[in-house]
This record gives C-alpha cells, sequence and structure tokens, in this order.
C-alpha cells in the first residue's frame, strides 16, 4: 500500500473528498482566469481598479463555492434538480418585471453589491434537470414522442423567457446545450434531422418577416445580421465593433505587440474591450501564439470533462459533466467566432476571461457539480 493509499483510508471522509477532488481542472481553471485578470489588467492602462481586483475576489469566491459544491454528494444535486430549475424560471419571470434594465436590454436584478443575471443560472439548472430526466426515464423510452415531447418544452419554456428580454446569445446557447443533452441521452437522430428542417423554415421566416407587423426579431437583431453579412457596408455605424475587432486580430500578428502595447484597445477604438471582445486585445497584445494557448487550456478542460463522463458509471453524473462540457464549449466556441466575425455578434462573453460577476460565479459553481460526479463515482 503506497502512502497517498494509506492517507487516503485512514484520514476523515471530509479530507478524503479533498484528496479526490479533480485537481489538474481546477488548475486549469485558475490558468485561464489568470488570462482573464491579466487583460483586465491591461485595459484599465496598468491598474487593479475597476476590472481586475473585483474579478479576482469573485474568482477566489467562485473557487470557494465549486469546492463546497463539489464536497456535496452528487444524488443531492440530481435530487433538486427540478427544484433548481423552478427557481431560475421564477426568476427570469421577477427579471420579466422588476429586472434592471441595461443597454436596452432587461436581465438582472440589482443585489446592491452585485447584478445577478438570471439566464447564467438557468442554462446550467436546465441541464441538471435533463440529465435527472434521463437518469429516471428508462433507455427504451429516450426516442419515443411523448418523452421526446416534455424535454423540448423544458427546454423552450426558458429560451422563450431569456429571448424576451431580449438575449439572443443566450437563447441560442440554451437550445443548444438542450439538444446536445438529447443527444447524449440517445435521441434518434431523425428528431434532430426535422429540428435541422425547421430551423432552416425558421431562419427564412426571419427574414420574410423583415419590415412587416409580425417581425420576429428587433430591428438591431437585424442589423448585427447585415453587420455579420457584409460589415463594410457601415464601417463607422454598425459594422464599427467587427471592423475594429478585425484589426487588432490581424495587427497581433504571430506574437503579438507585447503587453499592454495593444493601440486598439489602449486608444479604446475596440469596444466592449473588457466584456465580449476582449479575446481580441488578447489577440494583439499577445498575438496567435497567445490566442492558441488560450484556445488549449479551453481545450484541456473540455477532455478532463469528457474524461471524467466517461470515468462515472453513474447514468445522470455522466450526463450532467458532458452537458456542462458542452455549455462550456458553446460560451467560448460562439464568442470566438463572434470577435472573429464567423459569426453575428450576439453579446456571449468569454468563460472566465471577460469581466463579469454572476457568469463567473455560475459558471465556477457548474464545474462544482463535476467535481462532486467526480468525487463520489464509485472507486
Amino acid at each position: 500500500m503506497s502512502y497517498l493509499e494509506y492517507s487516503v483510508k485512514t484520514t476523515p471522509s471530509g479530507i478524503r473528498k479533498l484528496l479526490f477532488l479533480h485537481w489538474p481542472l481546477a488548475l486549469l481553471l485558475t490558468s485561464v482566469a489568470c488570462f482573464g485578470f491579466l487583460m483586465l489588467y491591461s485595459v484599465a492602462g496598468g491598474s487593479f481598479q475597476p476590472w481586475a481586483e473585483p474579478q479576482m475576489k469573485r474568482f477566489a469566491l467562485g473557487m470557494v463555492v465549486m469546492i463546497i459544491v463539489g464536497m456535496v454528494p452528487i444524488y443531492f444535486w440530481r435530487n433538486i434538480a427540478g427544484v433548481a430549475y423552478l427557481g431560475a424560471l421564477a426568476l427570469l419571470l421577477f427579471v420579466e418585471f422588476f429586472g434592471t434594465v441595461g443597454m436596452g436590454a432587461q436581465r438582472w436584478i440589482d443585489l446592491g453589491f452585485m447584478r445577478l443575471q438570471p439566464s447564467e443560472l438557468a442554462k446550467i439548472t436546465l441541464v441538471m434537470l435533463l440529465a435527472a430526466y434521463y437518469d429516471w426515464l428508462p433507455v427504451k423510452k429516450v426516442s419515443h414522442p411523448i418523452w421526446v415531447a416534455l424535454p423540448v418544452f423544458l427546454i423552450l419554456l426558458p429560451t422563450a423567457l431569456v429571448l424576451k428580454q431580449p438575449d439572443l446569445g443566450t437563447a441560442i446557447l440554451l437550445l443548444t446545450a438542450g439538444g446536445a443533452m438529447m443527444f447524449f441521452a440517445g435521441v434518434h437522430w431523425g428528431y434532430f434531422a426535422a429540428v435541422i428542417a425547421m430551423g432552416v423554415g425558421l431562419v427564412t421566416a426571419v427574414f420574410q418577416s423583415r419590415g412587416t407587423t409580425w417581425q420576429l426579431i428587433k430591428d438591431y437583431q437585424f442589423r448585427r445580421i447585415d453587420t455579420f453579412l457584409d460589415p463594410g457596408s457601415d464601417p463607422l455605424g454598425s459594422g464599427y465593433h467587427i471592423t475594429q475587432s478585425k484589426i487588432a486580430l490581424g495587427s497581433g500578428g504571430w506574437a503579438g505587440r507585447g503587453f499592454m502595447q495593444g493601440t486598439q484597445s489602449r486608444l479604446n477604438f475596440l469596444p466592449e474591450k473588457h466584456t465580449d471582445f476582449i479575446f481580441t486585445t488578447l489577440a494583439e497584445e499577445f498575438g496567435f501564439l497567445g490566442g492558441f494557448s488560450l484556445l488549449m487550456l479551453y481545450a484541456l478542460i473540455i477532455i478532463f470533462c469528457v474524461a471524467a463522463a466517461f470515468q462515472n458509471k453513474d447514468r445522470f453524473s455522466s450526463l450532467l459533466t458532458l452537458g456542462i462540457a458542452m455549455t462550456f464549449f458553446l460560451f467560448f466556441a460562439v464568442n470566438m467566432s463572434m470577435v472573429m466575425g464567423l459569426a453575428p455578434v450576439v453579446g456571449v462573453p468569454l468563460p472566465l476571461v471577460s469581466y463579469g460577476g454572476s457568469a463567473m460565479l455560475v459558471l465556477l459553481a457548474a464545474f462544482g457539480l463535476v467535481q462532486s460526479a467526480h468525487v463520489h463515482r464509485p472507486r
């Protein structure tokens, strides 16, 4: 018996759980967050205020939350999945009537010390509920139309509430993450083919509705689509953000201009440089190597989560871990695609790097669920 095995067998259960935590995953999350601290320090002109220092405090709090969530048995999270989902829906309804308005959208609840964005909670609680649902449902019933209709309704309900705020980016993430959970659970591919066909029809209807009395999306969302298709059509107006983003990305070159030497961010040409467009600041200052390094850290986090999911013998734990990994992937994939002009600008932050309180805390709590599944798996 090795010393570590002996220590695990002889120490109290709480200490043993700490030893079983997925510490390599925690280290990767910390490494990604350090990229964020560095860039927030840079875009503030070499100051920890107003962004870097609060972000560090939130990350420290988030890591504590992750460890606490990870120490709680996984069956507890399975049992409260429905309550958590209903709580997120209640908060979304509260935002509809009493939420704080910012930048033309009503998405936040002002708690005084921070602004909570309930749509962030909805992303995780939806994954929890679907994992619990498919853990309860016998595998042979997964593709039955009745048992497919229920999760579709559970996905569409928060999506509709988020879309009304309006928050198109989060609505897309909810739909995609929910669909991925159904795919992971083994729902027949024919349903997905039908959804893709309906999606093509919906996109056609959206374009056909422009300028009519039954217009399906807001005018500013149409302008984002126009900008995506042809950014040069209005370089000083709706195309300004993505044009400046591309300039910053291209000027970084192979190794970048150097730390705090980016002209686009330092001279305030780059919009939302501390939130949605922070990746372009990173690419300008550290070039392709810096951007690729961050992308590799993200990829390692996904790989570790997928490996942990396959190690779990419990269906709920496996589906939950895969769902959180997919949600995390969608975060950075959509953000990076957006700032590179590969997708319309939809306001999705770069996970653990962009400035923001509720997004970081909820995401680290979600990784706490991954830790709980890892700690409490049969060994």
